[in-house]
């Protein structure tokens, strides 16, 4: 079969490897129909830490081609979603509604011998824990915010609970990328009054409102502090959403909180150490969130969708086969396409 590897930076290439297939009792095959390249995929394209041959991808829906012995809840010829973190549904932090810290579990599309999803096909660990089954044919309307439900859907929900976000919040939005997009849609979808965007991609800000938005900053560093405060009477905001993972990311997203508000950051942490500690202690501000556990959100957040309350999958602006893969990298790095979606 045909899978993306990522040799180095800006490099990408589509390969043959061993097909996939049934290791364990507990696991399933999938045939991929629509995987995405994710803004994460850009730290190693740009330099950030990579493996030499690493196995890209982790968002995908699929229909399950094999399943092992021990699979009871999935069946062959389900249409499933995949999170991008595989689990067991079984152990205490999967009971507690936090899969991405399954003691069974691990991350799609990070190396070692599970793989990645930019493929024709993919194994699933723990496939009874980690596939969602969805109510469709593989080829519906929908699929395109379907598959959001793998990754930056559930991620965006996840900085808004994270954040704390209660009706009538203010709300500022760290990020204009495909997870800060649907963190605007999840913080109208949970009663915020105010919900502030903080980009400078005219097209991306033209979909932030139409999700929600009601303010825009364009501005950076102390300029879109400033800016923030002003449209907040002063007082900064409820709950900040932080979906870039800078520094100057997660030091904005500090400052602007109010006093007892709360940050729920997302975007994977560059930096060392959340500044402005002793700031945020004299403020009462809360830090929270880390990797989504989207397993937990899928069935809620699945609903909205079926029912065309929130439609998540306007992100995606170019969809490529897996041949066009290493150029909806290019794409995506250059800002031409917002996100990639993949039909292998």
């Amino acid at each position: 079969m045909r899978a993306t590897l990522m040799y180095k930076a800006g490099d990408v290439r589509i390969e043959n490897v061993l097909d996939a297939a049934i290791r364990q009792p507990t696991d399933a095959v999938i045939r991929i129909t629509r995987a995405c390249i994710c803004g994460s995929d850009l730290w190693p394209y740009n330099g950030g830490p990579n493996v030499e041959g690493q196995r890209m991808g982790h968002e995908s829906i699929g229909v399950v081609e094999d399943i092992g012995s021990d699979v009871q809840r999935i069946k062959r010829g389900d249409v499933v979603v995949m999170p991008f973190a595989y689990s067991d549904g079984t152990c205490l932090f999967c009971n507690e509604g936090l899969q991405t810290a399954c003691v069974h579990g691990g991350f799609f599309g990070t190396g070692g011998e599970v793989g990645g999803a930019q493929a024709e096909a993919l194994r699933i660990p723990q496939a009874d824990g980690t596939l969602f089954a969805l109510p469709v044919g593989e080829d519906d309307a929908l699929m395109p915010s379907l598959l959001t439900l793998s990754d930056v859907m559930g991620t965006g929900h996840h900085a808004a609970v994270s954040a704390n976000v209660r009706p009538g919040d203010s709300v500022a939005v760290i990020g204009d990328g495909a997870v800060g997009l649907c963190g605007v849609i999840a913080a109208r979808r949970l009663g915020a009054e105010q919900i502030i965007i903080m980009g400078r991609h005219p097209d991306r800000i033209a979909l932030a409102r139409e999700f929600g938005a009601t303010d825009v900053v364009s501005e950076r560093g102390e300029a879109a502090i400033a800016r923030v405060r002003e449209l907040t009477g002063g007082l900064g905001a409820h709950s900040v959403l932080e979906c870039v993972g800078t520094q100057q990311a997660v030091h904005t997203s500090v400052a602007i909180a109010r006093p007892g508000g709360a940050v729920g950051r997302v975007g994977v942490p560059h930096y060392e150490a959340v500044p402005a500690a002793r700031e945020t202690f004299y403020r009462n501000v809360s830090v929270a969130g880390g990797p989504a556990p989207v397993r937990a959100y899928i069935a809620e957040l699945l609903a909205d969708v079926m029912e065309g309350r929130i439609e998540p999958g306007r992100v995606f602006d170019r969809t490529v086969g897996l041949d066009g893969v290493p150029d909806g990298y290019r794409a995506m790095n250059e800002r031409e396409a917002l996100k990639v979606m993949v039909k292998p």
